[in-house]
């Protein structure tokens, strides 16, 4: 799957990259039709602890899967925003299989 990944304002380490392209690329293992993706990672400003926002993209034929994630680190938001993809994912499988 070829990802794109923008970080907003700031600029991200290697590291991280790596586990985010790591972490979206086991969603293959559920829906092996997911042709490209986009992650942004931005920093909310103000005081709170969980200002780190990833917003993940997935392009698959016939739509797109959407998740945006807060969490206090990237990596945290970037786990809790997979997850959420792997339900849609199966969710949209699920439809899938019922249309036919």
């Amino acid at each position: 799957m070829k990802l794109q990944i923008h970080s907003i304002h700031f600029t991200a380490d290697q590291k991280l990259l790596d586990y985010i392209e790591k972490k979206t690329n086991k969603l293959h293992t559920f829906y092996d039709r997911i042709t490209d993706g986009e992650v942004f990672l931005k920093l909310q400003n103000g005081e709170a602890e969980d200002n780190k926002i990833v917003e993940i993209k997935l392009n698959i034929p016939g739509g797109e899967l959407f998740v945006k994630e807060k969490a206090r680190t990237f990596e945290a938001a970037t786990d809790i925003g997979v997850e959420a993809l792997e339900k849609q994912i199966k969710k949209h499988k699920d439809k899938a299989l019922a249309q036919r």
